[in-house]
């Protein structure tokens, strides 16, 4: 039934998605399919979560300094965010869950700016404390690319990986052999690639995919995922992101290093 229902929804998005493709300029054919990824979510996911677009801060960001502005940001309802109008909210890093970089024609340079935008998510500081925890946590922020159209298979786009890792110094680590051990290693820049009607991409470090039992055991090496399929890369980016928000955590924001620039000339105190 799951499967079934996501197959369709992911074939209702791309048929909707060819209506704006008949627009005459490439902002009023992206930002459609950026409006249709996110209906998706807020009807399908936790209500733990909740899903905007803007920037990502942490307690070293600058009034006015260049930041990514980010298609879907997924980010926990009990952190507060920042409206800067318009639509457009700051997200403090404590509160984000996941990135998704939606492209209606997924190319090199295309991929190259998102796996650049993914390594400055990633190396955001988020200041949280932790009382307990039970079930998968996210080792970092989750950075995802979903697109409309791109090459006709999943293994070019997976060639253009390691010139774009190596001209941006993103470097992949090994991963360990056992499930546990692997679902706690970070990945660097992106986690997964979706090219809807066309198949996915993703890193050995989720909890569910295309890495359980012995794939790494058998050959160490392996650290990404790559299949071609018509069907199942909503459902499997679905499966990541609920996967994300089902654990549990006692864990709640340090307001401190946020206040560093707050000071006064004079403090009295009393009885």
């Amino acid at each position: 039934m799951l499967k079934t229902h996501v197959d369709a929804v992911e074939g209702s998005l791309l048929e909707i998605s060819k209506i704006p493709a008949n627009s005459g300029h490439s902002l009023h054919k992206g930002t459609p399919r950026e409006a249709f990824i996110r209906t998706f979510l807020e009807g399908h996911l936790s209500e733990r979560v909740a899903v905007g677009r803007g920037e990502i801060i942490d307690s070293n960001s600058k009034p006015r300094e260049q930041r990514n502005q980010i298609d879907v940001v997924i980010y926990k309802r009990e952190y507060p965010r920042l409206d800067f109008g318009g639509g457009i909210n700051g997200f403090l890093a404590e509160s984000v869950v996941a990135t998704i970089e939606v492209k209606s024609l997924l190319d090199k340079e295309e991929l190259r700016k998102a796996a650049r935008a993914a390594k400055t998510i990633k190396g955001l500081t988020r200041n949280v404390v932790t009382a307990f925890s039970a079930g998968y946590q996210p080792p970092s922020i989750l950075s995802y690319i979903v697109a409309y159209d791109g090459p006709a298979n999943m293994e070019t786009v997976f060639g253009w990986l390691p010139d774009i890792n190596a001209s941006e110094g993103i470097v992949y680590p090994d991963l360990p052999a056992s499930d546990d051990s692997r679902q706690q290693i970070a990945s660097p820049s992106l986690d997964a690639i979706f090219l809807l009607g066309k198949g996915f991409i993703h890193f050995g470090n989720a909890p569910v995919g295309f890495f359980q039992g012995k794939v790494v055991e058998q050959d160490p090496g392996l650290k990404w995922a790559i299949a071609d399929t018509p069907r199942g890369s909503l459902l499997l980016l679905f499966l990541f992101l609920t996967s994300a928000v089902s654990g549990m955590a006692g864990a709640w924001l340090d307001p401190m290093p946020y206040l560093k620039s707050f000071s006064v000339q004079k403090c009295c105190h009393g009885r």
